[in-house]
């Protein structure tokens, strides 16, 4: 029997329940939560060429460091939110200005946010661009592109995206400076972008074939090229992770110049695959204009002018597409040692900073110290660059314009071979300083002065 009582109250909880379940009431049956909102991304683009590099703080604090032009940062998930956005320049000696914001920026929900730096600098016109997308799925076999204007100094313009061999024909889209299209999903295969001016044939841009495969999903903006070539602009492309690449104009050549910095050695010739005088009749300390030259290597002469088979370098010499270059000649004609010395040039100038380079051309001077002092006085002194020998260069050095001298010393020494040269710097713009043997190996050392320390070269 005590087996029996449970069970029978158990019968009789059901009974009640059915009791319960039976009546016309109707049973509540609470909605489900509703799903979580899908992030927003962010990603920022420097895409101001007069602009030096720069930090990205939100809400204050640093998330991006130290974004050089034509970069992209990494995408950011973020939930929808705002959010407080400054840029920061950073200038010579690592200090920082604010030169964007600080801004509020509200993010929505499944919105892919592309912030481009653009503008000038110098022209006190650097501002965010927000190019906004939605989040949504690539179906397979498709890519995903967006274009965008981001080339302050190119008007407005015409877009045309085809198959590689197809004519113009209408253009995707007629773009104003700071302007974009839309996201837009095309099969995937093989595309050409060309950039005409508005209702005009001729191009001012054209990248050739792009193969593009299936899953593909960039935004491709129009920015300032740095590249050699007569294009006004080059493409950039940005995944969604924020991996970019530089997408240059089909014509884009590689750009040379050529310095005689042999003192004891007579004007020559330069001469390209036995058949082209790139150069003719060059003398000491003279150096030539840029030449833009198709990308390749090249087999390099030089020999004297007055009669050519008298080779006095002979090398090959390989150019990178879109590359600038300064190739001097040193070394000693009586001690028969001439050689190229190839130098990778950066003719883009910030408008922050002057940007100074000194190179060691001089077979006289052995191994330098070289001061960059604000008075002549190097007593105290520290070298800004110790112990450089021959053929080896400091690179681009960041100065706040102003007035500075240099003096180049043997190394240890506080004597100076070279200086000391007072300099008026002027931001903008890019200094190159090549020291240099004395005439005949007999006078005194001395300096090639290029870029702007000249007024045309």
């Amino acid at each position: 029997m005590k087996k029996i009582i449970p069970l029978s109250l158990a019968a009789l909880a059901m009974a009640t329940l059915s009791a319960c379940n039976s009546s016309d009431e109707p049973v509540f049956v609470p909605p489900p939560p509703p799903p979580p909102p899908v992030n927003a991304t962010l990603r920022v683009i420097h895409a101001a060429s007069d602009a030096p590099n720069v930090n990205v703080l939100v809400g204050g604090q640093p998330v991006i460091e130290d974004l050089a032009y034509a970069q992209s940062s990494d995408n950011f998930s973020l939930a929808p939110a705002t959010i407080n956005v400054a840029v920061q320049g950073i200038l010579p000696g690592n200090t920082t200005a604010t030169v964007i914001g600080p801004l509020d920026l509200a993010l929505a929900a499944a919105t892919n946010y592309k912030v481009f730096a653009v503008g000038s600098v110098a022209g006190d016109t650097l501002e965010p661009l927000v190019v906004t997308s939605d989040v949504k799925d690539l179906a397979a076999g498709n890519v995903r592109l967006q274009v965008v204007h981001a080339a302050s100094a190119a008007p407005t313009v015409d877009i045309h995206v085809t198959a590689p061999d197809a004519a113009l024909g209408t253009a995707l889209a007629t773009l104003e400076y700071k302007g974009s299209t839309a996201a837009l999903d095309v099969p995937a295969g093989n595309y050409r972008v060309r950039i005409t001016l508005p209702g005009q044939q001729a191009v001012v841009f054209d990248s050739g074939t792009l193969a593009l495969a299936g899953g593909t999903d960039l935004v491709v903006a129009a920015i300032n090229s740095r590249f050699s070539g007569e294009s006004p602009v080059s493409l950039l492309a940005v995944a969604p992770d924020g991996a970019f690449s530089d997408i240059t104009d089909v014509n884009t050549t590689s750009s040379v110049r050529v310095v005689h910095n042999v003192s004891d050695a007579p004007a020559v010739d330069v001469i390209v695959n036995d058949s082209i005088k790139l150069v003719e009749a060059l003398t000491f300390p003279n150096f030539t204009d840029y030449v833009g030259v198709a990308p390749d290597t090249y087999n390099v002469k030089v020999a004297a002018a007055a009669d050519n088979s008298v080779v006095v370098i002979d090398a090959d010499l390989t150019l990178e597409k879109g590359a600038f270059y300064s190739v001097l000649a040193v070394g000693s004609l009586g001690q028969n040692s001439i050689e190229p010395l190839v130098l990778s040039d950066m003719p883009r100038r910030i408008a922050t900073e002057a940007q100074v380079r000194i190179v060691h051309g001089s077979t006289l001077a052995g191994p330098v110290d070289i001061y960059v002092t604000p008075t002549s006085d190097i007593s105290t002194a520290t070298p800004a660059f110790a112990a450089v020998t021959f053929k080896q260069e400091t690179g681009y050095v960041s100065l706040n314009a102003g007035e500075y001298v240099v003096t180049v010393t043997p190394a240890g020494s506080k004597t100076a071979a070279i200086g000391p040269v007072a300099l008026d710097l002027d931001a903008n713009k890019i200094y190159t300083a090549i020291a240099r043997d004395g005439a005949g190996l007999t006078g005194d050392v001395g300096l090639i002065l290029m870029d702007d320390f000249v007024v045309a070269q």
